[in-house]
C-alpha cells in the first residue's frame, strides 16, 4: 500500500523552515503583497468584485509559491544560503506561465467558492501544487494542472487538511491585523497597511505548504523532478564478423 502524505510532519516543516529562513522570505512577500493590499483595500466591501480581488491573491500566491520552491529544496538538501536574489531569478525563467495558471485557478477556484463551496474548495486541494509543477519541471500551464492533480490523488485529504490549517492561520491573522487597524483608524490608508502586513507574514506559509507538499507527494510516488521521455533500449551491439581469408 502506498504511504500517504503526512500532514502533520508537512506542517511541522513549513513552519521550521519559515523560522530559518524568515529574513529571506519576508521582504520577497511585502513587495510582491503591497499591490495585493492596494486592490483588496480599494474594493473591501463589493461583493461583486470579490471574486477579483481572491484571483489577484491567487495570481500573486502562485508567483511568491514559485520563488518559494528552490529555497524549500535547498533546505531540505541541507543547503541553507538562499538570497532574495535567488528567489527571484528561480521563478523569472517561468513567470509568465506562473501567471497564467494563476489567473486560470484564481478565476476557476474563485467562482466556484463564491457560487458553489464545495467545488472551490475541491479544485483548491487537487491545484495546490501548480507553481512548484511549473517551475521544478517545467511544466505548460494547462499540463500544470493535470500533473498537480495526478500527485494529489490518493492524498487529497491529508492536502486538503494542510491547505485547510494555512488558510485558517491567514484567515485568523487578517481579522486580527484588521481589528488592529480598524482601532487606529479606519482610513483607506490603515486598511492597506494592515492588509500588508497580514499578507507578509502570513504569506509566506502558503507558499511552503505548496513547495513542502509536492516534495513530499513527489517523494511517496517516487517521481522524479523533471518528467523526461523514455527512450527505447539500445539493441545490444555485436562485433563485425571476421573477414574472410582471400582466396590465394
Amino acid at each position: 500500500m502506498q504511504p500517504r502524505l503526512d500532514a502533520g510532519g508537512t506542517l511541522r516543516q513549513i513552519f521550521q523552515t519559515y523560522g530559518a529562513q524568515a529574513g529571506v522570505l519576508l521582504p520577497v512577500a511585502f513587495c510582491l503583497y503591497l499591490i495585493v493590499a492596494v486592490v483588496t483595500a480599494l474594493l473591501a466591501g463589493r461583493l461583486a468584485l470579490s471574486p477579483l480581488v481572491f484571483a489577484v491573491a491567487i495570481v500573486a500566491a502562485t508567483l511568491y509559491q514559485g520563488m518559494v520552491v528552490g529555497l524549500v529544496k535547498d533546505v531540505q538538501d541541507g543547503r541553507r544560503d538562499s538570497s532574495v536574489g535567488d528567489l527571484v531569478d528561480a521563478a523569472w525563467p517561468v513567470v509568465l506561465p506562473l501567471i497564467g495558471a494563476g489567473l486560470l485557478s484564481g478565476i476557476a477556484i474563485g467562482i466556484g467558492i463564491l457560487f458553489l463551496l464545495v467545488p472551490g474548495l475541491i479544485l483548491l486541494t487537487i491545484w495546490a501544487v501548480i507553481a512548484p509543477v511549473i517551475v521544478v519541471e517545467h511544466s505548460g500551464v494547462i499540463a500544470a494542472f493535470g500533473r498537480s492533480r495526478e500527485l494529489v490523488r490518493d492524498n487529497g485529504w491529508q492536502v486538503f487538511g494542510v491547505i485547510f490549517t494555512v488558510y485558517a492561520i491567514t484567515a485568523v491573522a487578517g481579522i486580527v491585523f484588521g481589528v488592529i487597524g480598524a482601532g487606529i483608524s479606519d482610513s483607506v490608508g490603515m486598511r492597506i497597511v494592515a492588509n500588508l502586513v497580514s499578507s507578509t507574514v502570513t504569506a509566506p506559509i502558503g507558499a511552503l505548504a505548496a513547495a513542502t507538499i509536492y516534495f513530499g507527494l513527489l517523494s511517496i510516488k517516487g517521481g522524479s523532478e523533471a518528467s523526461s521521455p523514455t527512450l527505447p533500449p539500445e539493441a545490444p551491439t555485436t562485433p563485425p564478423p571476421p573477414e574472410a581469408p582471400a582466396a590465394g
